[in-house]
């Protein structure tokens, strides 16, 4: 199942739980703005190649809206739409002023030069400069952009703009990035991981965890989580997987990661069928890479108790209605994994300020988002008797109906 066709339903799902009517409920659905803009640049050789660049901006009921932007040969409407639409309920459940965005380029940056890459991202920024803003759309990274991508698109903004840092977050710290923004989507994953822990009386040290997935997100939150005393058995990246039921030292596999560009080789764990990553025996799944990897295959074979979703969409919704009936909690996407927005909106903060935050005051107060926001997802559950997804889902859209209803904005 597609990410759109999902998330239309978990969001059809809560707006009848909600008892949204229906024309308000239609209204939500439909994006705000699509975007769809020719990029043309020259090549290194001199020759002119073009690409096709867009932004889809679908709710800006409760603020500025806000999403990655990024780089793949294969951009597809029906993704970017879900993620967009994906970002406006991640934000309200997050309780940050923000409504949902996504955006990118279809091409391969592997294939670009860096001054070809400088080009493409400089011209798509003249193209759409006064469709975002400080107060209209705040970019962001996401696959295949990076803190030097939102540096160009800073840079080309501010010569029709005047310099304005708050336009895109993920910048580096010399152009007004925020500390600890690096590690925040895995010390999301760690908090949010923690709090739901504490529901059942359990704490992250002696829990044994299985990571699927070592990028940025993944390795953070394995360096965390074992730092809080909880054992990594097993970790998969695109090189391979690899395996340790004494648990795998964190520190040794990120140098040798540093070296080698993946978890293959590892000497301190055997090599496994990175396919069996995800039924390895362990007490709580952590999902970090790609969408739709736990679907009716492989669900029932699942033997943590806990899934904690740091990747967007891993769990397809037949896999939900199988892993509930073996009594699996799943901690879901738009909650587990908004420690990045989180960070993000206190980027945009210390920028519009002017004044920067120290790396533990962005820590602390992250804790106290996430925390916050585990507690309210869990009254959500309550009111409505339904699982943490669900719970996650009504949160996010009842925030933006009101906020909708109050502007006068329903139809």
């Amino acid at each position: 199942m597609n990410a759109l066709v999902a998330t239309n339903r978990n969001f059809k799902l809560a707006a009848r739980l909600l008892g949204l009517d229906s024309k308000l409920e239609k209204s939500l659905l439909i994006p705000f703005r699509e975007i769809k803009v020719e990029c043309t640049i020259p090549k290194d050789d001199g020759t002119l190649a073009s690409y096709v660049g867009f932004r889809v901006q679908h709710d800006n009921a409760r603020g500025p809206m806000k999403g990655g932007i990024r780089y793949h040969p294969e951009v597809d409407p029906d993704e970017v739409n879900a993620l967009a639409q994906l970002m406006t309920w991640k934000t309200a459940v997050a309780n940050i002023p923000y409504g949902g965005a996504k955006g990118g380029i279809g091409c391969n940056p592997g294939d670009l030069s860096i001054s070809e890459l400088e080009r493409l991202t400089r011209v798509f920024t003249q193209k759409i400069h006064d469709l975002v803003g400080v107060h209209t759309d705040v970019p962001a990274p996401d696959m295949g952009t990076n803190a030097q991508t939102m540096a160009w698109i800073l840079d080309e903004y501010s010569k029709f703009h005047g310099y304005s840092p708050a336009v895109v977050t993920g910048k580096p710290i010399d152009l007004g990035g925020s500390l600890g923004r690096d590690a925040a989507t895995g010390r999301g994953v760690l908090f949010g991981t923690e709090a739901l822990l504490n529901e059942y009386g359990k704490s992250i040290a002696g829990q044994r965890f299985v990571i699927q997935g070592f990028g940025n997100v993944g390795s953070w939150a394995a360096q965390l989580i074992s730092e809080q005393g909880g054992k990594i058995v097993a970790v998969s990246d695109i090189t391979g997987a690899i395996k340790n039921s004494k648990g795998i030292n964190i520190s040794n596999l990120l140098k040798h990661v540093k070296e080698t560009r993946g978890v293959k080789g590892f000497s301190g764990a055997d090599s496994i069928d990175p396919d069996s990553i995800l039924v390895e025996d362990c007490d709580i799944l952590v999902p970090a890479a790609l969408g739709g990897v736990i679907n009716r295959d492989n669900a029932k074979d699942v033997k943590a108790k806990f899934i904690i979703e740091a990747a967007n969409h891993p769990t397809d919704p037949e896999a939900d209605e199988i892993l509930a009936k073996k009594g699996v909690v799943i901690l879901p996407d738009i909650y587990a994994n908004s420690g990045g927005v989180t960070v993000s909106y206190f980027e945009w903060v210390q920028n519009i300020q002017g004044f920067m935050w120290d790396e533990e005051r962005v820590n602390a107060e992250l804790k106290t988002y996430m925390t916050k926001g585990f507690k309210d997802v869990k009254e959500m559950c309550n009111t409505h008797n339904c699982d943490l997804r669900m719970g996650a889902f009504t949160l996010g859209v009842n925030r933006v109906a009101r906020a909708t209803v109050l502007r006068g904005w329903e139809a």
